[in-house]
């Protein structure tokens, strides 16, 4: 499946959803990251957002059922391009 990853921690406590987040996915934007995860590996996910979010934080994840239902443009460069390593 398809997912996005948007997260709001506190300024000094940003690095560490990131840190998660990549595990997993591409970082995209600011406090955004995206792309294909198993089930299994978004329930680990879910599970480690819980445990690292404190009072006043949120993230929010987007699920798609798969990529062909995702209407997704990018302006600019693309970060997700795997070609743009070489």
């Amino acid at each position: 499946m398809y997912v996005v990853m948007v997260y709001d921690l506190r300024a000094d406590r940003t690095h560490k959803a990131l840190k998660l987040g990549r595990r997993y996915l591409t970082h995209v934007q600011n406090s955004v990251l995206e792309g294909e995860i198993s089930k299994g590996d978004l329930e680990k996910l879910r599970n480690e957002i819980e445990d690292l979010l404190e009072p006043g934080e949120s993230t929010i994840v987007y699920e798609l059922s798969s990529d062909a239902v995702l209407d997704r443009t990018v302006y600019g460069e693309d970060p997700t391009d795997d070609q743009r390593f070489l």
